[in-house]
């Protein structure tokens, strides 16, 4: 049995999610483990960020495929990164 219609979406659409996941989603974890480092010691996060980074990345890929819209995804994530790495942008 076929996939409802209603619930599947163009191609154009999946490859905004899917690409907004890979690299969006890996933008945003890197772009907090900088806000991270702005607020502790960088020796202190490098092991958090080697066990944090990848689950927060997965999760944001996933969330990723959640919305309907792959370009408010792409708009969340970008601004996410700038809210993040602005701390660190800023401070250097």
């Amino acid at each position: 049995m076929p996939a409802n219609k209603k619930y599947l979406s163009t191609p154009f659409q999946r490859f905004l999610k899917m690409s907004a996941g890979f690299v969006g989603g890996y933008s945003v974890m890197l772009s907090f483990h900088l806000l991270l480092s702005t607020v502790f010691e960088k020796n202190n996060l490098i092991i958090t960020a080697a066990f944090t980074g990848y689950t927060l990345w997965a999760v944001l890929l996933l969330l990723a495929f959640l919305a309907k819209n792959g370009w408010k995804v792409w708009l969340y994530y970008a601004v996410l990164t700038l809210v993040f790495a602005l701390p660190y942008l800023l401070k250097n």
